[in-house]
């Protein structure tokens, strides 16, 4: 259960990632109020799961969910461009996060 909940937080702070960008410094009120709102679940969610997670792989994860999943929102729906340094990099991260749970 814990699990589900770190993979939601991530999914959660790709989203208020996004709402941040799109809120234009929070002077969209409708798109402000998601972002607020998605951010308080994120942090939500990943209060809970570290309850018996430890920190380094819950936070590794969470970040690493949020870094990887904005930089492909940022490639697919806002034209950030796509080259082999930008993947190769999302690669590294996804790799130290998968090395992190393997040493906990």
């Amino acid at each position: 259960m814990n699990w589900i909940l770190l993979i939601t937080a991530g999914l959660l702070e790709v989203a208020w990632a996004y709402g941040l960008k799109q809120s234009n410094g929070f002077t969209k009120p409708l798109i402000s109020f998601f972002t607020i709102l998605t951010m308080a679940a994120s942090f939500y969610c990943l209060s809970v799961a570290l309850k018996s997670l430890p920190l380094s792989l819950a936070y590794a994860v969470w970040v690493g969910i949020g870094v990887i999943g904005s930089a492909i929102i940022g490639m697919t729906l806002l034209s950030e461009g796509v080259n082999l340094l930008k993947i190769a990099s999302l690669l590294l991260i996804a790799l130290g996060i998968i090395g992190l749970k393997l040493a906990n």
